[in-house]
């Protein structure tokens, strides 16, 4: 008997280096980043209909609009695939939105597989990153999870071996900061000449300073900066990771969500204790060596 249904996660990405680069001529910014996969998840089933060519989506947790990254995730591999069946999917929401943990796209890679599977295409992959690409340039890293340095404009993807020794305290501090405004923030912030690049550490180096000490990694968000001048609740939830023993501490992505990572368990969770009475959404992560949670 074939499948019918398959229940999959979507983890959420922490950007743990994240450097923008000059505008291209195709108008994207360019990037150097390291993408690492974690626990906090959404949650989504997958299931075929009888009712030919339709995608029934409903969402618990958030509202998204009619067309959002998993029914075009949906439509793109009927595109690629010829695959006809009806489909809906169910999807449960944990990922703060507008928060720089890629929940959408994570969402949209989720889909891709399971559709596979229960297709039965058995696309490798490349494949399923190709046709993830056209639904958002962050999709093709969560095909392939785990930890990885990231280039182009996302798209550009070599993984690494993931971290699993450290543990991690998330904060969303309620701002809700879109990538469009990020962007525009960074290069009224570099326009300015107020960018520090000079300690960053170049991109041939990004996977031997991950697997080494997370004190001594030279990191940085080229986002925080501006954004931290713009919200500075994001600097407040920033420096009470670090206060509380984080070993590093920074914000993911565009924004606006803010993360620590601790060498020792008992200090990360009592670091979350002190972040929960002061944020609503605070959450204790592990890192993921691989993309997709069992």
């Amino acid at each position: 008997m074939s499948i019918q249904q398959i229940d999959i996660f979507a983890p959420a990405k922490l950007n743990l280096h994240l450097r923008v680069l000059a505008p291209r001529a195709d108008g994207f910014h360019g990037i150097e980043s390291i993408f690492q996969s974690i626990s906090l998840s959404d949650k989504l089933r997958v299931s075929l209909t009888d009712v030919q060519g339709s995608c029934d989506f409903a969402c618990r947790g958030m509202e998204l609009p009619p067309d959002n990254t998993v029914t075009r995730a949906v439509r793109y591999f009927r595109e690629a695939t010829g695959f006809t069946a009806g489909v809906r999917v169910d999807l449960e929401k944990r990922i703060p939105s507008g928060a720089g943990l890629g929940g959408g796209s994570s969402d949209a890679a989720s889909v891709l597989i399971a559709l596979d599977s229960l297709a039965g295409t058995g696309l490798s992959q490349a494949s399923l990153a190709e046709i993830g690409s056209r639904v958002g340039s962050d999709v093709p890293f969560f095909i392939y999870g785990g930890a990885a340095v990231v280039t182009g404009r996302g798209e550009l993807i070599s993984p690494i071996r993931s971290r699993t020794d450290l543990f991690g305290v998330l904060i969303w501090p309620g701002v809700h900061s879109s990538t469009p405004e990020g962007y525009r923030l960074v290069d009224e912030w570099s326009s300015a000449g107020r960018a520090e690049l000079s300690s960053v550490p170049p991109l041939s180096e990004l996977p031997s300073r991950y697997a080494g000490s997370p004190a001594s990694w030279g990191f940085l968000n080229s986002f925080t900066a501006p954004l931290e001048e713009r919200y500075p609740v994001i600097r407040e939830a920033r420096e009470l990771l670090l206060s509380a023993g984080a070993a590093v501490a920074d914000m993911s992505g565009s924004g606006s969500s803010v993360y620590g990572l601790f060498n020792d368990a008992r200090v990360a969770r009592d670091a979350w204790t002190t972040a929960s009475c002061r944020f609503e959404k605070s959450f204790q992560f592990l890192l993921l060596a691989s993309g997709r949670m069992q």
